[in-house]
């Protein structure tokens, strides 16, 4: 049997699930960067005081794989439009940013010289071509487990095997200690993933045939901004009611003073 052959024969449904997976979870929404913002303040401590289990912790919580692969997802669907792919850049751009600035923040209020020079952050300050090949393997199995449910049990091995946010933090602890080697050196590591991941996803996406389901990930976006403006709505009524009960408090309080 084919690889090909392989790859298209997996059930209809399950491709589905995987695009909808895929535009849910690289939804820009408060959670989401919530989970990235806990993440990075996680793996940046854990750089600063050479705390290996740490930076582990920190990849088990960060959801940065679905607007990476979302950016796969898109290109395999930018044939009549490309807003899922502008979509997931924009998610993917936007994590990165704010990621490196929040390391950077942290660093410089909670580091200190011997602290930007641990055994952590120097590890990840040297790219390897090897990299770059281990994101390859890494992505080609994510891809692949996404869409076969049975498999998902292995997914956080994959998320520490990439370690896609502790380069991200240490290119903020750089810029913190304005270590220009330290950055480059990690940004370089970012690098190689992020191109690794997008080109190996790309290539398994295509060959489970996904572009077929652009329909899939359109309602499913359609879907998600619904949600969120649902979830507005309910958060401006909410902040509405803990606004006027703060001012009845505040002329109850008059009342009795006066």
């Amino acid at each position: 049997m084919s690889v090909l052959a392989r790859f298209r024969a997996i059930p209809d449904k399950d491709k589905a699930s995987l695009v909808r997976k895929l535009v849910t979870g690289g939804t820009a929404d408060f959670d989401y960067f919530y989970l990235i913002g806990l993440s990075t303040l996680m793996a940046t401590f854990g750089l600063l005081i050479d705390s290996s289990s740490i930076v582990i912790g920190s990849m088990l919580i960060a959801p940065l794989m679905y607007p990476i692969l979302g950016v796969s997802l898109g290109l395999v669907m930018m044939g009549e439009q490309i807003s899922i792919l502008q979509r997931a850049l924009k998610t993917l751009g936007t994590s990165l940013l704010g990621g490196v600035v929040l390391a950077t923040i942290a660093a410089w209020l909670f580091g200190d010289e011997a602290m930007y020079q641990t055994a952590e952050v120097m590890s990840r300050t040297e790219p390897h071509l090897l990299h770059f090949f281990v994101a390859i393997v890494a992505g080609a199995a994510v891809a692949y487990m996404l869409a076969r449910p049975e498999w998902s049990e292995a997914l956080p091995g994959v998320a520490i095997a990439v370690a896609l946010i502790p380069p991200l933090a240490t290119i903020g602890i750089g810029l913190a200690a304005m270590d220009g080697m330290v950055v480059k050196g990690a940004f370089m590591i970012l690098f190689l993933n992020l191109i690794g991941i997008i080109g190996v996803a790309t290539l398994m996406f295509l060959l489970m045939n996904l572009g077929d389901k652009e329909n899939i990930a359109e309602s499913t976006i359609r879907k998600e901004e619904e949600k969120q403006e649902k979830e507005n709505q309910v958060i401006a009524e909410i902040a509405e009611q803990i606004t006027v009960k703060k001012e009845r408090r505040t002329v109850i309080t008059e009342d009795i003073i006066a």
